[in-house]
């Protein structure tokens, strides 16, 4: 009997294939392009899951799709995940992606965001190739589809990025919510889904559910990575464990946690929090771990996150 597990990883490997295979170049005479091209091979050769594809591929079929005519879509997707976590992982000071250095600790951070830089553009040049396969209406609303993706997910990512930097605590759920709706929700659930319906020809009702549902199982998705990050395994999560921690992030943990703490905690979580990375020691990280066991910080936001998940079924069972 075929499992979940086991169809996410025959599409993973489907993707795969077609992105080091027919997608991205394998090698140049020139020193210097062979070095690119080894750097944008390096994140999509490493062990993922791959959920995003999944998603794209099983929506289309769900909705009369076949499976070939959404590949390729799907493998733009795994593309996309791959630059901008290439980005990601610079702007965040990442030591670790998926189980190994992250790209910009194997060369340095120019080559990394040129790498990052020249697989984006692989992506929109391989989107092309839906109009071959789709007809040209479908594609060009695959590749409007992918521009909204791209927009919602630097946004989310520039207002995650701006309240470290600009030290702002005045945050609470709400908008929290909102920078993973936009940060997370679109490329991780919204999108793929959206996709794969776009693929297999379905109507925008369908289009319009599908968004409500992704925006919410996104943040839900979100909300347990946060949780994943404190408490994990960092060999199966791929990641420093605490990295949110040393980066500074205002998760849905925190701001329980600060809302949680008396007024001397709060303060000198603060303070530890708006320290750089580099200053962070490992006794402020076990302070912060130890306030947000006390106050069972991650307890209540895997509890948020169940009732969103809920939430976010019932809109899909409600998909005719």
């Amino acid at each position: 009997m075929t499992t979940l597990e086991d169809e996410m990883k025959r599409v993973k490997a489907r993707v795969d294939e077609m992105i080091l295979s027919s997608i991205l170049p394998e090698s140049s005479n020139t020193p210097e392009v062979d070095l690119l091209y080894k750097m944008m091979r390096d994140y999509p050769s490493r062990q993922a899951k791959g959920m995003r594809p999944f998603l794209c591929v099983a929506t289309a079929r769900a909705a009369g799709g076949k499976d070939e005519s959404s590949l390729l879509t799907a493998a733009c997707i795994e593309l996309f995940q791959n630059w901008i976590l290439i980005h990601d992982d610079i702007e965040d000071r990442s030591e670790l992606r998926r189980g190994a250095p992250a790209l910009h600790r194997m060369y340095s951070e120019g080559l990394a965001l040129n790498a990052g830089d020249a697989l984006h553009a692989k992506m929109w040049g391989a989107l092309l190739g839906n109009a071959e396969l789709l007809g040209f209406p479908a594609a060009f609303r695959v590749m409007q589809e992918f521009a909204m993706m791209v927009n919602e997910t630097t946004e989310g990512q520039h207002m995650e990025l701006s309240w470290v930097e600009k030290k702002r605590w005045d945050l609470d759920e709400s908008d929290y919510y909102q920078m993973c709706r936009k940060k997370t929700s679109w490329y991780t659930v919204a999108s793929p889904c959206r996709l794969g319906a776009i693929v297999a020809g379905a109507d925008e009702n369908v289009l319009e559910a599908l968004k409500d549902f992704g925006l919410k199982l996104g943040v839900a998705f979100q909300i347990q990575d946060d949780a994943l990050n404190i408490v994990g395994d960092q060999k199966k999560y791929g990641k420093a464990s605490s990295d949110d921690i040393l980066e500074g992030k205002r998760t849905l943990i925190l701001l329980h946690l600060l809302n949680s703490a008396d007024a001397q905690e709060r303060k000198r979580l603060k303070t530890i929090m708006n320290k750089p990375r580099a200053k962070k020691t490992k006794q402020d990280v076990a302070y912060v771990i130890s306030m947000m066991d006390e106050h069972d910080a991650v307890g209540f936001a895997r509890k948020r996150a169940n009732e969103l998940m809920k939430e976010a079924l019932s809109i899909l069972g409600g998909i005719d």
